[in-house]
């Protein structure tokens, strides 16, 4: 696709990314003043904070990407995993700190995670789920304890991982709920806290919050088809519709609101397009996968900041096509190259900024696979690991309880399905504790909290984040 066209697949792929209504935002100053307002910020520069979060959509299978690499434990990894076993001198050796004699590997397309979590910059959090309260299997498979709604559904356990509410079917995400309560820190530039690279989405979705999408660096935000003249003469005739309504003011509140919206959204657009056309690039390559180009966005976007004036913002990629039930070995390897080779990029970027303590990397996926074969992949489970970098973290370590993988194992249900022994409200909960947000928003936006965490314990809920 050229830059001036666009294809009907891509129109309507695009749908809700940057489009009518997608950034309904108040004040748009230009970027003399906004460069002006952000000088006079107190305090501004010393406490600029950055949330990404990576989903990994489809399920990732992540007991083959975090491998036991003891010989007792991974000779059991290897019984119960069969024919999807990574080998043994495949590992890529990772020197944890906090788990004692055992030792531990990652998935061989991962060398930049392998040197990220050496150099003490990534942690991993083990065996993480959706809970309602501590379970165990029996109590799972007797209904004793709330379960999550859909378990083992795509849909519903990336909505509760989004949300945060695993007990209720809500469309709110606790991304958006942060902005909701923190966007006042940042400066009046017109964009939103929150800034999708994948349009639309549930984790950004807030009461007064929605997400500013972006594309990759070649492709500058705009309302989907405004401007283009060379679609079927689809974008001449939005472009001349969307002119002529903003020519006019209504009498009819709801007329003029929908005008506000979308005149709002062309200078909140205008805002990010000066700023990111004034700042440099940056010295460090990325790659040309999908997900490197999504993070060299986000470091410009980063780099950009001294003209856009942000303290805190929220990114948001959604990677998709992990939901492996086929060719999982040949399928995982290609993924996971691009995912380490974009952390990697990213990471680089960040120390080039002198950004590393200020931005933190996370992962999510709706769940973890089946620890077994179904002949050449695997199937929907519950609980998996998931990674966090940054120079924040509590690097080179492996929170919570990884499991032995034995189909013996009393958290196992059937089939290789492990029960989570820890919960995404915690590891939600300190995300946000690191990014500022106050004690006392947590049990609003994370309902089961207590029965993890005492958010009065003056401790952390895990103990990943530096802060």
């Amino acid at each position: 696709m050229t830059k001036n066209k666009i294809s009907r697949r891509k129109f309507i792929g695009n749908i809700g990314k940057v489009g009518l209504g997608a950034t309904a935002f108040s004040s748009i100053i230009s970027m003399k003043s906004l460069a002006n307002s952000i000088i006079s910020t107190p305090g501004f520069g010393g406490d600029y904070k950055v949330l990404v979060c990576f989903f990994q959509g489809g399920g990732n299978d992540s007991f083959n990407m975090l491998i036991p690499r003891g010989d007792t434990e991974y000779d059991t990894y290897k019984t119960t995993r069969s024919n999807l076993a990574i080998e043994k001198d495949e590992l890529l050796s990772i020197n944890a700190v906090n788990v004692g004699n055992r030792k531990f590997g990652l998935h061989p397309s991962m060398p930049e995670i392998q040197s990220i979590f050496n150099r003490g910059n990534i942690s991993f959090l083990s065996n993480i789920g959706t809970l309602i309260q501590p379970t165990t299997a029996q109590q799972a498979l007797d209904e004793s304890v709330p379960l999550p709604l859909g378990l083992f559904s795509h849909v519903d356990q990336a909505q509760e991982w989004m949300t945060g509410k695993p007990h209720k079917r809500v469309i709110k995400g606790w991304g958006g709920r942060i902005a909701d309560n923190m966007k006042a820190l940042n400066a009046d530039n017109g964009i939103s806290m929150n800034i999708s690279l994948s349009g639309t989405n549930i984790f950004q979705n807030g009461e007064n919050t929605i997400e500013f999408s972006i594309g990759f660096e070649d492709e500058a935000p705009g309302i989907i088809g405004y401007g283009d003249q060379n679609w079927n003469n689809f974008g001449q005739a939005l472009t001349s519709g969307i002119d002529s309504l903003l020519e006019h003011n209504y009498n009819d509140p709801f007329k003029q609101s929908y005008v506000n919206v979308i005149r709002d959204s062309k200078k909140a657009i205008q805002n990010y397009n000066e700023a990111i056309n004034e700042t440099e690039d940056l010295s460090t390559e990325f790659s040309n996968n999908d997900i490197s180009r999504a993070f060299k966005s986000i470091a410009k976007m980063i780099k950009a900041n001294t003209l856009l004036g942000f303290k805190r913002q929220i990114f948001f990629i959604e990677n998709g096509g992990w939901d492996h039930h086929d060719e999982l070995l040949d399928n995982q390897s290609a993924m996971l190259r691009d995912v380490s080779i974009g952390f990697g990029e990213f990471d680089k970027a960040m120390t080039e900024l002198n950004m590393q303590d200020n931005v933190t990397t996370f992962s999510m996926s709706e769940f973890g696979r089946t620890l077994t074969s179904n002949g050449n992949g695997t199937d929907h489970a519950w609980g998996g690991n998931v990674m966090v970098m940054g120079g924040a973290v509590n690097g080179k370590k492996i929170f919570g309880d990884y499991p032995t993988l034995n189909l013996d194992n009393p958290l196992m249900l059937w089939d290789g399905v492990l029960v989570p022994t820890l919960s995404t409200d915690e590891y939600f909960a300190e995300l946000i504790q690191w990014f500022g947000a106050q004690d006392s928003l947590i049990p609003d936006l994370f309902p089961n909290i207590a029965n993890f965490y005492d958010v009065n314990s003056n401790q952390k809920p895990i103990g990943f984040m530096n802060f």
